[in-house]
């Protein structure tokens, strides 16, 4: 009787701990999930970079499997681990909320929200007149942007010495920044929150002049080049919002909540990348579900659409523009739903071709690169790929000539006169490679060296022989538990007149400095928090579209 007492109380004890105790999740999924999930995923869970998880694609999956994926990730995707955010009984919550979802209300974009939205903070005259000329900097196209997004601000640096001049909150997850070329004084940052935030770089500590709440989930941000507009895009409400740029008012929205898809279906759409050119008075918004580009007219009344470029493919992101010949004219967006780059004509509004990166590639150029082969004679461009290790090179025919193995997935890929080099991340790469940057020369278009951050030493190496060129010693930093931890580095950007190239060490809180024409460590710059997104105004202010 006993016995049999103690076998019940063990396994009702068992039952407990498996189902109460550890089965038991506080977390409010629908949060998370709009913080850390729908970026990729979608507002309706409808996909994008991410997978379909609406109910009819994943409710018969095997909730084990899919509990797993949440908690260690996805090799070879975007899809990171979260086992250091939940629990087991957190991802269970999440994958039986995903397989009951029942969809949700999007509200439609609206020019009077958005002006709701709209909050002077400084008075820019004022600031004009006072501050003529940059007070921290010698000049301030020095400066850079930087990104730190799990603290949920921007900071400023001295791109000429690496000095961080100030930090500011500028929403959660800030994901782009942009300056206005025509008066690079002023800056703009927007978050995966929708806030967007204009700075003049010119006063002490980089003061803040305005902010408007254009979203609920955002993305994209351009300046024109004449420097009097600026446009924001939205996943949430989907749309995209045009802006006087030296105030941040309001002008006019674009609603996308009812487009032609490319299966032919009417549905709401996304706003993926935001892009301004030099050879017109145009800015171009990609609908990432409708894989439409439409292009805007700011120089006519009511700042029309007078163009729509339909069919490019599924799941538009991010892109870029040629630079060279005609520079500007044409458009390089990726599709990751089609594994290709649609080519735009800001000439004759209209598809040129559709550049094929390869079988499940998904490219992501970021800021993508551009540049002259001499051997060619011709403007070569560039990208990444998410799930491939490999840079997809095409001419100015804009046929692939070129696809050189990496490390791993990536998401940016960067270059500048001043560097003989493109410099190709490998984020997505897994343990064994998201520490590593790729040096591929640009005449011979061969992988010519490897940069190399680990626990304690980093590298420069040569490809072929293994020859270290170059070495350093790297502190090391530790995760919550104390383990040392392998710098995941990203997002390669010239700085300081070219003689440097800014990588940043996104779970390390620091940015490292290599000399931009050998790939020689320089310094790093630390106290920072996620850096992700770093952007030299200097630099940007001759690249079309950034």
């Amino acid at each position: 009787m006993r016995f049999n007492t103690l076998v019940m109380s063990v396994a009702a004890m068992a039952v407990m701990s498996s189902g109460l105790f550890a089965g038991t999740s506080n977390m409010d999924v629908e949060k998370v999930f709009e913080r850390e999930c729908q970026g990729c995923h979608g507002p309706n869970h409808e996909g994008g970079v991410g997978s379909d998880l609406r109910p009819k694609v994943i409710s018969k999956k095997n909730t084990y499997i899919l509990s797993d994926v949440v908690l260690n990730g996805r090799a070879g995707t975007a899809m990171p681990p979260f086992k250091e955010k939940f629990s087991k009984a957190d991802a269970d919550k999440m994958v039986d909320y995903l397989q009951h979802f029942k969809g949700r209300k999007i509200k439609q974009l609206t020019l009077q929200t958005v002006k709701d939205g709209w909050k002077p903070l400084n008075d820019r005259m004022e600031f004009y007149k006072k501050y003529p000329t940059a007070v921290d900097v010698k000049k301030n196209t020095d400066i850079c942007f930087v990104t730190e997004r799990d603290a949920e601000r921007v900071a400023f640096v001295d791109g000429t010495s690496g000095k961080i001049l100030s930090k500011h909150p500028a929403g959660f997850a800030v994901h782009v920044t942009v300056t206005n070329k025509r008066q690079p004084r002023y800056a703009y940052s927007i978050s995966r929150s929708g806030l967007v935030t204009m700075f003049d770089l010119n006063t002490p500590g980089q003061q803040k002049i305005a902010q408007t709440q254009v979203g609920s989930d955002s993305r994209g941000l351009a300046v024109s080049p004449d420097g009097k507009y600026i446009m924001a895009g939205n996943y949430v409400p989907g749309g995209a919002v045009l802006m006087d740029a030296m105030t941040l008012e309001p002008l006019k929205v674009y609603p996308t909540s009812s487009v032609i898809d490319p299966d032919g279906n009417i549905n709401s759409s996304r706003v993926a990348g935001i892009f301004d050119t030099p050879y017109g008075p145009y800015i171009a918004f990609a609908l990432k579900d409708g894989g439409h580009v439409y292009i805007v007219d700011y120089s006519k009344p009511d700042f029309p659409i007078v163009g729509d470029i339909p069919n490019i493919g599924k799941i538009l992101h991010d892109g870029f523009l040629n630079e060279g010949k005609e520079i500007g004219r044409y458009l390089f967006i990726a599709s990751q739903g089609s594994d290709v780059i649609g080519v735009v004509d800001f000439k004759t509004k209209s598809l040129v071709t559709k550049i094929y990166t390869g079988p499940s590639a998904k490219p992501h150029p970021g800021q993508g690169s551009s540049w002259y082969n001499e051997h060619l004679g011709q403007q070569l461009g560039a990208t990444v790929n998410m799930n491939l290790g490999q840079v997809t090179i095409w001419d100015d025919n804009f046929d692939v000539i070129r696809q050189i193995p990496t490390g791993g997935g990536g998401l940016f890929i960067g270059t500048s006169e001043h560097t003989p080099y493109l410099w190709a991340d490998n984020v997505l790469g897994g343990a064994s490679n998201w520490n590593k940057v790729h040096l591929i020369n640009k005449q011979t278009l061969e992988l010519d060296r490897i940069i190399t951050v680990g626990k304690k030493q980093g590298t420069v190496t040569d490809p072929v022989t293994h020859k270290v060129l170059y070495k350093w010693k790297v502190p090391t930093v530790k995760d919550a538990k104390g383990n040392a931890i392998t710098p995941r580095i990203l997002h390669a950007e010239p700085a300081n007149h070219g003689h440097w190239t800014m990588i940043s060490e996104w779970n390390a809180g620091r940015i490292g400095i290599y000399e931009a024409k050998t790939g020689k460590f320089v310094k790093y710059i630390k106290g920072l928090t996620t850096p992700t997104f770093t952007y030299s105004i200097e630099h940007r202010q001759t690249i079309p579209g950034a």
